[in-house]
């Protein structure tokens, strides 16, 4: 019987040799210091509004989920903050998980953001799942899932 964690490597690798070809030929071990480095580059960026950074960071086939729901891909995703719909203001986490499975790594936690969506200011709290991959030697953003948390009573 599988368990939950190689039942997820499954999942993702079949989905990463589905999109990219032979697993041997472009996948890399991740370490949890490396993805972690990453992942705060990619809120630098995001808190910045640093472009071409995020270009580097986030892969072509990227699937982003938001908490409303809403699904973006790289394009779609990098232009919300380009247009100036989406600033991302503080980007917070804390219960952090990184769990490697060879050229996979999944990070979960809790999200504490500060946004401004449509010149809207929103603090959102969430639990979130950010998902890296590294293809020939390049750590990139390949997913990412959000769920808001229930709201404090």
């Amino acid at each position: 019987m599988l368990t939950l964690r190689s039942t997820i490597l499954c999942l993702a690798m079949l989905a990463f040799a589905g999109t990219h070809g032979a697993i041997a030929a472009t996948c890399d071990a991740i370490n949890s210091d490396e993805v972690i480095k990453q992942e705060d580059a990619r809120y630098a960026a995001q808190m910045t509004n640093d472009f071409a950074a995020m270009e580097k960071l986030i892969a072509d086939d990227l699937v982003y989920i938001h908490s409303s729901s809403v699904v973006d891909n790289k394009q779609s995703y990098i232009e919300s903050m380009r247009s100036g719909m989406v600033k991302y203001k503080v980007m917070r986490r804390s219960d952090v998980k990184v769990r490697t499975f060879g050229c996979i790594a999944t990070i979960t936690g809790l999200g504490n953001f500060d946004v401004q969506l449509n010149d809207k200011d929103l603090s959102i709290e969430l639990r979130f799942h950010s998902i890296w991959a590294k293809r020939d030697g390049k750590l990139q953003f390949v997913s990412w899932q959000a769920t808001r948390t229930p709201p404090k009573q």
